[in-house]
């Protein structure tokens, strides 16, 4: 099983920098989606912008949500938190 989202924040351009259980740092695009059914209202950035963690995955108000393998699948992932990247 992927890791789960542990925590959500809402980025430029219809991006998501998640957090997920296992301590990786990820970027998920959500612009791909935003033109397919219940994702159209995701286009209102203010709306965008109320995206929150339920169960381990993201979703907004009027019940969207994003696969959690997908999420992790299909982020950019990037260093690991906690992990200082700055070279001594």
């Amino acid at each position: 099983m992927n890791p789960r989202v542990k925590k959500v924040t809402p980025g430029p351009g219809f991006t998501l920098l998640l957090e997920f259980t296992n301590g990786e740092l990820g970027t998920y695009d959500c612009s791909p989606l935003l033109d397919f059914g219940v994702f159209t209202e995701m286009r209102d950035v203010t709306y965008f912008n109320r995206a929150f963690v339920l169960d381990g995955t993201v979703a907004w108000p009027h019940d969207q949500d994003i696969d959690p393998d997908t999420l992790y699948l299909d982020s950019v992932r990037g260093v690991v938190a906690g992990e200082d990247s700055r070279q001594t």
